[in-house]
C-alpha cells in the first residue's frame, strides 16, 4: 500500500475532502446500508492523542476527567453511596473460556482507574508517554480538542479518512488482514477473552505510529483504541438496539439512547472470532460518560479556518 503524499501540519494530515461510500452490508447489522455521504477537506491529527499530550492540556486547563469525578447519584438510581467513587472499566482476561454473552465476564469496574492509572491504582503512565490517552469520557475529548483549537470529527469525516482512500475496502489497507504476513494493527491475537498470544509485544495499548499508516499517512485508525466522534448512537434511527452490546462498548442500562456517541476504530481488544471491528466501517455506541481502558480520540480542524493546533 502507497501512503499519498498529503500535506502536514501541526502534526496533522490533510485528508481531501469528497463523496465516499460509507457503511457495509458485509458485516454486522449496525454498519448497515452502505450509503454515500460527503465530507469536506479536513485537518486531521496523524494519530490518536496520546498521554504526553494530554497531560499537556490539563497541565494548561485544570481538567478533571469524567474517570476522576464521583458518578452523579442522579445517573445511578437505586446504587450504594460507597459504590460511587472515582474511577473507570478495566479488562481483565479470563482464566479460561467463558460465554461471550456477557461483557462483565472481563470488563471490570475499578476504583481508581482513570487516565494517569491506566489498570488502576498501582499503575502508572511510566513508558507510555506515546501511548494513546484512555479512560476518557467524550466531554473529555471535547475539552482537549477545544484546548487544541480543534473539534472531534463526525462519524462520516472519520471513516472517510481512515479509508484512506480506498473504495470499501475491508480495512484500512486494503482486504488482506496481513498483507505478506505483516501485522497491520494492534488488535487480538489468540482466543478471546483469555489467550492473548499478543505476537506485536503488547498486551493493551501499543505506541503510536508503530503499525503502518493508511493511505492518508494516518496512524492506528483502526486497532489500539476505539475513537470518539461528535456524532449520535444511533443515527437516523438506523441501527439496531442490541448493537450497543457489542464486545468492546460495555453498556450501562441507565444512560438513556441520546446519551450516546458513535465510536469508530476497533481497538486492541478486537479480536476476528468475537469482534471484527477494526475496520472503518464498523461503529459503536458509547456512554457520553462511561470510560474504558480502550477508549481515547483524535481531533480535526477546518481547512479554511486557521487554528492554533497543540
Amino acid at each position: 500500500m502507497t501512503t499519498t503524499a498529503t500535506p502536514t501540519r501541526h502534526a496533522a494530515r490533510l485528508v481531501p475532502g469528497g463523496e465516499f461510500r460509507m457503511g457495509s452490508d458485509r458485516f454486522y447489522p449496525e454498519e448497515a446500508p452502505v450509503r454515500t455521504a460527503v465530507v469536506p477537506d479536513l485537518w486531521m491529527d496523524e494519530h490518536p492523542v496520546t498521554n504526553a499530550q494530554f497531560r499537556r492540556f490539563v497541565a494548561a486547563t485544570g481538567h478533571v476527567t469524567v474517570a476522576e469525578r464521583p458518578p452523579d447519584p442522579r445517573d445511578f438510581p437505586g446504587a450504594h453511596p460507597s459504590d460511587l467513587v472515582p474511577g473507570s472499566l478495566v479488562f481483565r482476561p479470563t482464566a479460561g473460556p467463558v460465554p461471550l454473552d456477557d461483557w462483565t465476564r472481563w470488563w471490570h469496574w475499578v476504583p481508581g482507574a482513570d487516565w494517569r492509572h491506566p489498570e488502576g491504582p498501582g499503575s502508572t503512565l511510566h513508558g507510555r508517554d506515546r501511548h494513546p490517552v484512555v479512560h476518557v469520557g467524550h466531554e473529555d475529548a471535547a475539552a482537549y480538542a477545544g484546548w487544541a483549537g480543534r473539534r472531534l470529527p463526525t462519524e462520516a469525516e472519520w471513516e472517510h479518512a481512515a479509508r484512506g482512500g480506498l473504495d470499501q475496502a475491508v480495512y484500512a489497507w486494503g482486504d488482506d488482514p496481513e498483507p505478506r504476513g505483516r501485522m497491520m494493527a494492534n488488535r487480538w491475537f489468540g482466543r478471546f477473552p483469555w489467550e492473548n498470544l499478543h505476537p506485536h509485544g503488547f498486551e493493551r495499548t501499543s505506541p503510536v505510529k508503530r503499525f503502518p499508516a493508511n493511505g492518508y499517512g494516518l496512524y492506528d485508525v483502526t486497532g489500539n483504541v476505539w475513537e470518539w466522534t461528535a456524532t449520535g448512537w444511533p443515527d437516523a434511527g438506523a441501527a439496531p438496539a442490541d448493537a450497543t452490546h457489542g464486545c468492546c462498548a460495555p453498556h450501562a442500562p441507565v444512560l438513556t439512547e441520546h446519551a450516546r456517541r458513535v465510536i469508530k476504530g476497533g481497538s486492541h481488544l478486537c479480536a476476528p472470532s468475537y469482534c471484527l471491528r477494526y475496520r472503518p466501517a464498523a461503529r459503536q455506541g458509547q456512554e457520553v460518560r462511561s470510560s474504558t481502558g480502550h477508549v481515547g480520540f483524535r481531533c480535526v480542524s477546518d481547512v479554511e479556518v486557521t487554528r492554533n493546533g497543540r
